[in-house]
């Protein structure tokens, strides 16, 4: 690069960039601390949520979910289905599928850690008007399309 041209970070949108990418990396270390107590992970916490919201979901439809591969959903779930918080049973019509449910203990440790969550996102987003709030969602999602690959 020359002098004569302009530097990334003199660019509003670089510069926007990168205090998005900076308070995501701020909001993604506060859940993982405000979850220390649980002794959950936020990747667990995202499993525990698609369950709920999802019951009786394969192993492959959670990794495509997550956005995360196979592989490491594979390596979670032992972990969680160890402390009693989801079960694998095999698919009624292909053995080779595992379908995920929540337990009754993984159900309770969810509603504990919603709460947790939800009041660190009212703190977040409570830095934003309502209309600055939805305009700043509307962009997110339209920067998430944007990159979509499947």
């Amino acid at each position: 690069m020359n002098k004569k041209q302009e530097l990334p970070w003199d660019n509003p949108r670089f510069r926007n960039w990168v205090a998005v990418a900076r308070a995501c990396h701020a909001v993604e270390r506060a859940v993982a601390a405000a979850l220390v107590p649980l002794d959950l992970k936020p990747a667990q916490l995202d499993v525990l949520m698609n369950l709920f919201r999802h019951p009786g979901m394969s192993q492959h439809e959670l990794a495509r979910k997550l956005l995360v591969g196979r592989s490491n959903i594979t390596m979670l779930l032992p972990q969680m289905e160890k402390r009693d918080l989801l079960k694998r049973e095999a698919d009624l019509n292909d053995k080779r599928i595992m379908r995920l449910k929540l337990t009754s203990a993984g159900e309770k440790l969810l509603m504990k850690a919603l709460k947790v969550h939800t009041a660190l996102i009212e703190q977040v987003m409570g830095q934003s008007t309502p209309a600055e709030c939805d305009m700043l969602g509307d962009q997110m999602r339209r920067i998430a399309e944007a990159l979509k690959t499947d």
